[in-house]
């Protein structure tokens, strides 16, 4: 009988990289199901509205975040908690509602498409890491092909909707990289910080909400399932898994996967709402998950090395 060898073990890196995989397209459903809120808030939600979306898609959530864990700051979390709060969610879409109101959709998920290219060199100014040229390099070509995805002929520009759209991609941009930097408590679960922001952002939503639009006197049965949509899975469940997936994955490669956002939102209004895809907007879409799949791999630096010297042999 002849003796069969043992079954391959898996090294450990192999186990490191599978994991690395399966975290990173956990991250990815995230802004996937940003990319539903387009279609959600067009279709199901009051008109005239977006800051009491807004707010209804993060008070609501973090509360109820902070009921399931019990879990409150302490410390200098505090204010770490509002800080990132009101750069990932309550200055973020603030800046984005006033992005929506006065720039075509197209122009506006052009501009938050920007953020990977602003958070490769945020990290260099916070978390003193090397500028990575790849993923840089990546992330423009990001920007080109949602660009050629959702820009159509009549897109137009305004000053302040620009301003807007690139401060809300660097206002999150910034909250990513805090958010990798200061990581979260021993003992704090993703779901706990995830209300913490949330809450902060739905506070700092809370007043200009009030006195700017109200609430909407015509909310019937369509609009309460949106709201429990962009609440509980666009809010309390995606920004869960966005938190986690920061905490372990490299930041800009985490950015890059933003890209599906305004791709979802594109590709839903296609199948739901009967808008025509065209060639170029297919090639847009390829450029797009090209740059996003590339981005999450970091590329080996060559190492030149010498050959270690042997003894010398006698002559």
């Amino acid at each position: 009988m002849t003796a069969t060898a043992p079954p391959p073990t898996a090294t450990p890196a192999s186990v490191h990289g599978r994991q690395l995989a399966r975290r990173t397209a956990l991250t990815a459903l995230a802004p996937a199901v940003w990319g539903t809120t387009y279609v959600v808030t067009t279709e199901l939600l009051p008109a005239g509205h977006p800051l009491f979306a807004a707010l209804m898609r993060a008070l609501p959530a973090g509360i109820l975040a902070i009921l399931i864990t019990r879990t409150l700051p302490r410390g200098d979390w505090w204010w770490k908690a509002a800080v990132l709060g009101t750069l990932n969610i309550g200055i973020f879409f603030a800046l984005l509602f006033v992005t929506a109101e006065r720039l075509p959709g197209g122009v506006a998920a052009t501009l938050g498409a920007t953020q990977p290219i602003l958070v490769a060199f945020l990290v260099v100014a916070v978390l003193h890491e090397r500028l990575s040229r790849w993923r840089l390099a990546w992330g423009v070509v990001g920007v080109i092909g949602v660009g050629l995805v959702v820009l159509g002929p009549g897109a137009g520009l305004d000053v302040v909707g620009v301003l807007a759209g690139v401060g809300g991609a660097l206002s999150m941009g910034l909250g990513i990289v805090l958010t990798k930097r200061w990581g979260r408590p021993a003992g704090v679960s993703a779901l706990g910080l995830a209300g913490w922001q949330l809450t902060a952002g739905g506070l700092v939503l809370l007043l200009p909400t009030l006195v700017v639009e109200g609430v909407p006197t015509d909310i019937d049965a369509a609009a309460v399932a949106g709201y429990l949509w962009l609440g509980l899975v666009g809010g309390l469940l995606a920004y869960s898994v966005w938190f986690a997936g920061i905490r372990v994955l490299p930041v800009t490669a985490t950015a890059l996967l933003g890209l599906l956002s305004p791709l979802v939102a594109t590709g839903l209004g296609a199948v739901v709402l009967g808008e025509r895809f065209t060639a170029v907007q297919t090639l847009g879409l390829l450029l797009a998950l090209a740059a996003m799949l590339a981005g999450q791999l970091a590329p080996q630096r060559r190492r030149t090395s010498t050959p270690p010297r042997g003894p010398r042999s006698a002559k």
